[in-house]
């Protein structure tokens, strides 16, 4: 295990499902494990504090830690998840591709990419604003309007007629107001994602269509090349920070509890605590969606907020991505 801390993916492998308790307790006792520490997201910390549980539970004297993992950046509380900022640095390369086809195909040249984010628009949005060349962001937080002076089709012809192309980056899980809700779950229990990004590339298509007109488009999902890139300097620093923090924690005789950062210091959080309110989305009100608008210049579905009390106005939402 050397070297594993250079290469991307997981060496114990992950899957959906699967989870069989007696199965983990006997391996536990039969290997003698005192500390568990469990990677993932909120599912996966779900699971880890039912395995606490269970251990107290059984008189099993085992430490569980949990430390969270995913590029979508959806567990609430932390300013960021290991593996964000490498992911975002990963779609950059897919964004770039997407712009050199949209510049390079005539007529009307469009470059379509779909990201990650089942229910969070974070790796769309931060991918985009670190790219600087995205014309049009959609994500789960915020409803797609596809006609109208607000829609994103007639925007989106326009901006090709202004600079001969336009790069349109899309979060998995957004457009589900229009495409509806999957009833079809994996084994993990998450739900199935509309293909938005086909419908996305259809609709454009059929839109110039309707003026006479023909639009060159590329669409580009590099989901899994975007996940399974290794950590780069920043995660790996932040990962070994999490490492020592939860070790920490579990020699202190801790146990169902967390690690990250929270405003930029290192604490320990309860997990029932963590996943109460996880998987978290992005404020389609704060400041990184207001950076997008001022990026793009498409326009601005999100509802009219109302506020029920003047205090309601200027209460902010969790929404830390701190580098």
């Amino acid at each position: 295990v050397e070297n594993i801390h250079h290469e991307g993916g997981t060496i114990l492998r992950s899957s959906r499902g699967g989870f069989d308790m007696d199965k983990i307790l006997q391996f536990i006792e039969e290997k003698d494990i005192q500390q568990l520490y469990i990677i993932g997201g909120d599912g996966t910390h779900r699971g880890a504090f039912a395995i606490s549980e269970a251990c107290i539970a059984n008189n099993l004297n085992v430490a569980v830690a949990g430390i969270p993992k995913t590029i979508d950046n959806d567990v609430d509380y932390i300013d960021r998840s290991f593996g964000f900022v490498s992911a975002v640095e990963a779609a950059q390369a897919g964004i770039r591709t997407a712009k050199t086809e949209a510049t390079c195909n005539v007529p009307n040249g469009i470059g379509i990419i779909k990201l990650m984010g089942r229910s969070a628009g974070f790796l769309a949005a931060y991918a985009a604003l670190g790219s600087g060349d995205v014309d049009l962001v959609l994500i789960p937080e915020v409803p797609i309007v596809l006609h109208g002076p607000d829609g994103i089709l007639p925007f989106l012809r326009e901006r090709v007629k202004e600079q001969k192309y336009a790069v349109v980056v899309v979060a998995e899980g957004a457009g589900e107001e229009i495409l509806g809700v999957s009833e079809e779950v994996d084994a993990g229990g998450n739900r199935a994602r509309p293909k938005i990004g086909e419908f996305l590339r259809d609709q454009v298509d059929d839109y110039f269509k309707s003026f006479g007109e023909t639009a060159t488009i590329k669409y580009i999902d590099p989901s899994y090349t975007v996940r399974s890139v290794a950590a780069n300097s920043a995660d790996s620093l932040y990962c070994m920070m999490l490492a020592q923090h939860a070790v920490h924690g579990a020699m202190a005789g801790l146990t169902g509890f967390s690690t990250g950062l929270v405003k930029n210091s290192a604490v320990y959080l309860p997990i029932p605590q963590l996943v109460a309110t996880s998987p978290r989305t992005m404020d389609p009100y704060g400041r990184t969606w207001e950076r997008i608008l001022a990026m793009t210049g498409q326009p601005n579905t999100v509802p009219k907020r109302m506020a029920t009390t003047p205090d309601d106005e200027f209460e902010p939402m969790r929404e830390s991505v701190i580098f």
